[in-house]
């Protein structure tokens, strides 16, 4: 695919910030869905702020040679709820996901090390594109689910289908024509259209979202309301001031003080047991979404800066994030997927990307309006950009050779465990469906690679 934009390229300064824009837009939902999920004192603005400053040290690392922006994981929410459990206090549940980050972010700097010494071959050799490219293709045909449920935010489901009754219809024309309008914008838009689709898409939507809400509130039907005025509301309940207008995010490290007082080496060896062995998991899919940037950039990532710097920057990146807003953090494939469709892989735009995430964090009105996006136009944007991520996996099979039982066996093996939701629970460590299809489909291709192809036989 030819760049518009290429990895040293640097855009003018305003059209950077709109391309910086519409990377947050892309990442955003995932970012701070994550501390909506796990609670607990969390807050959407921190884990921008995280985000931002995580991805900046991660570009340090790799000395702006990567396109990548780092978000809040969410394989590690299991073990972020495990910092809670057991009745421990607040602010000793935020000692404990900052302690999990640094275990977390320790494996990262030891794989780095060794990979520092023998090279990147073996994993070329353990991981080719014939099992490189179905891994990323699921890992983008299991969000459909989210994309699809985010389509349909407002109903509920019948019989496994979604009752097309009320809202629903608002909530599925909102997302319609915000997939519209990203699609036609990329297909037919000319220069700046065709680099900002997601930002025009999304502001269609909102702005259908919009006229639905005013006629729902003017005609008192309830089910025409999409857009949630609340996040602005709280803005002004005691009146305007500059307090409420910009505000410091509520950090991690600053309620985690208090837990201080609690600590226990044995609450550690707790928070251990649950972070690192996910931390070996999201390893896996580290490696699979910078083969596919790779891919998509046409150039790779793991030579170049090397892996053993992505690596350290992602690790040391999740310390810093979690130590600001909690999320330990990873490679986002919303951004990959923008980065495939915009042609934009300008390092700058991502490093300026990640600024905009802090500044913003800091200016509530801002943060309101990013929370008063209905999640049916992210819903539409969503279909987009996973897809894009799942037929990019694809796109690594076009070359290899799947006459070959080997070859054959390989990827079938992983795209069924991994589109089935093979996911295991060991105690309070969940193996995610796309690890253990990696994992799974690892294997096979070793033991079937001492056969030697039937062409040479």
């Amino acid at each position: 695919m030819q760049l518009v934009y290429g990895i040293k390229d640097k855009p003018k300064f305003g059209q950077m910030l709109v391309f910086a824009f519409q990377q947050l837009l892309a990442i955003m939902a995932a970012t701070i869905a994550v501390p909506a999920i796990v609670g607990n004192g969390l807050t959407a603005s921190a884990a921008l702020f995280g985000a931002g400053v995580g991805t900046i040290v991660y570009q340090l690392f790799t000395k702006f040679r990567s396109p990548v922006f780092l978000g809040s994981s969410f394989a590690f929410i299991g073990s972020m709820l495990a910092a809670f459990a057991g009745g421990v206090s607040m602010s000793l549940g935020m000692l404990g996901i900052i302690i999990g980050a640094i275990c977390a972010g320790l494996v990262y700097v030891v794989i780095a090390i060794v990979v520092k010494f023998v090279g990147v071959g073996w994993i070329n050799k353990l991981m080719p594109p014939v099992v490189i490219g179905p891994t990323v293709a699921i890992i983008g045909l299991s969000l459909a689910g989210a994309a699809i449920n985010d389509v349909f935010s407002y109903a509920p489901k019948i019989d496994d289908a979604f009752a097309m009754t009320g809202n629903l219809w608002v909530s599925f024309i909102c997302a319609m024509v915000t997939l519209l309008v990203v699609v036609l914008c990329s297909t037919y838009g000319k220069k700046m259209t065709r680099l900002i689709p997601f930002i025009i898409g999304i502001l269609a939507g909102y702005a259908v979202g919009l006229i639905f809400t005013v006629i729902g509130t003017y005609t008192g039907n309830d089910a025409l309301k999409i857009v949630d005025f609340a996040p602005f509301k709280a803005l002004v309940a005691d009146g305007v001031t500059l307090k409420t207008f910009v505000a410091v995010p509520e950090f991690t490290f600053l309620k985690a003080i208090d837990g201080l007082k609690e600590f226990k080496w044995s609450y550690v060896a707790t928070i251990a047991v649950a972070y690192v062995p996910v931390a070996f998991v999201v390893f896996a899919e580290h490696i699979a979404d910078h083969k596919n940037l790779s891919t998509i950039i046409g150039h790779d990532l793991l030579e170049d800066p090397g892996l053993s710097g992505t690596l350290l920057g992602d690790g040391v990146g999740s310390m810093v994030g979690a130590f600001f807003g909690g999320c330990p953090n990873t490679t986002y494939g919303e951004s990959v997927g923008c980065v495939a469709i915009t042609r934009n892989a300008s390092v700058a735009t991502i490093t300026t990307t990640a600024i905009l995430s802090v500044l913003i964090s800091f200016i509530s009105p801002f943060v309101a309006f990013l929370d008063s996006i209905p999640g049916c136009v992210m819903g539409g944007v969503c279909i987009t950009l996973y897809g894009f991520i799942a037929v990019s996996g694809l796109k690594m099979l076009q070359k290899v050779n799947l006459e070959e039982n080997k070859n054959l066996f390989t990827a079938s093996v992983i795209l069924i465990a991994g589109i089935g939701g093979m996911a295991i629970s060991i105690g309070k460590v969940t193996i995610t469906s796309i690890a253990c299809a990696l994992i799974l489909g690892i294997i096979v291709n070793t033991v079937l690679s001492f056969k030697k192809d039937e062409s040479e036989q």
